[in-house]
């Protein structure tokens, strides 16, 4: 099945319910945002999400923004459902993101991970993502 992007009016309660889900499986301590407020009008973002059977089983998301340094979009919430790991869903997912970014006319896509996953960086490098020398800093308000 494609991968396919999801706006405000695709949401249904089961949907709503299936990505509160496969988003835990990433941060299970994580407050979520009501993804009904995530797809509102007005907010920059691009959903994509990979379903089979009616199942939820990945998803990621392009949150885009312009500042003075150009127009740029950062990835967000990447996640595959466990079980179905290592089967390019994310592989096909975040090219569906850089896709939308450059239909988008982005002038560059940021993302962060944590140095701990692995199979996220390699995945990320070969998309052509570089380690960026620089340093995150995040105040919680």
């Amino acid at each position: 099945m494609p991968i396919e992007i999801l706006n405000n009016t695709d949401i249904t309660p089961s949907i709503k319910k299936q990505i509160h889900e496969l988003f835990k499986t990433l941060n299970a301590d994580m407050d979520q945002c009501d993804i009904d407020k995530v797809l509102s009008q007005g907010n920059d973002f691009v959903f994509a999400c990979y379903w089979a059977d009616n199942e939820l089983l990945g998803m990621a998301s392009l949150a885009t923004y312009k500042v003075i340094s150009g127009y740029k979009g950062m990835v967000e919430d990447v996640v595959v459902s466990e079980a179905y790991r290592g089967q390019g869903i994310g592989r096909k997912l975040m090219e569906k993101l850089i896709a939308e970014g450059k239909r988008l006319h982005l002038s560059e896509i940021l993302l962060f991970s944590g140095h701990h996953r692995k199979p996220a960086i390699a995945l990320y490098k070969s998309l052509g993502f570089d380690l960026k020398n620089s340093g995150i800093y995040t105040l919680k308000v």
